[in-house]
């Protein structure tokens, strides 16, 4: 499938996800497949074959290949605490897990990246049901732990 139609169907998935919440104000579940093409397409990864175990994503770094980890929040009102990210498992390991953070139009706000080793420590820390046993981390936790690795203002992308 060409790039130019690619990104036209995805504009209409993000264009129906709008309608879909605005009419329900639920999520279609879309999320998850645009965080992945965005963190793709801004910081040229390559996505991983569907239903990888572990990773959604490669990226070549200094000659190594690193595997990611893609999560994507929706960010409706960021101001709202207690915001969580998708599950995160910890039956295969990655190199890192990105959370591609989205506007209400589904566009890529900001893309943070956390090292998997911090990541399974905050997941297994004592303290919440809901982390400790879904691996879901709260937006706010995940950021505490994790660098800055593209923002939406920045004129180069995978630079902040």
């Amino acid at each position: 499938m060409a790039d130019t139609t690619l990104l036209s169907l995805l504009a209409d998935v993000k264009r129906l996800a709008r309608e879909y919440r605005t009419l329900t104000g639920k999520p279609l579940g879309v999320t998850g497949e645009l965080a992945e093409f965005e963190a793709a397409r801004i910081l040229g990864l390559t996505l991983a074959p569907p239903r990888e175990p572990g990773y959604d994503a490669v990226e070549l770094r200094n000659g190594k290949e690193r595997r990611l980890q893609i999560k994507g929040r929706c960010l409706l009102d960021p101001k709202k605490p207690g915001q969580r990210i998708g599950s995160i498992r910890l039956d295969h390991e990655c190199d890192a897990v990105l959370l591609v953070l989205l506007d209400g139009n589904f566009d890529a706000q900001t893309i943070y990246e956390a090292p998997w080793q911090d990541v399974v420590a905050a997941l297994t820390a004592p303290g919440s049901r809901a982390r400790n046993e879904r691996g879901a981390l709260a937006v706010s936790k995940f950021k505490s732990i994790a660098q800055l690795r593209w923002r939406r203002d920045t004129p180069h992308p995978g630079r902040v």
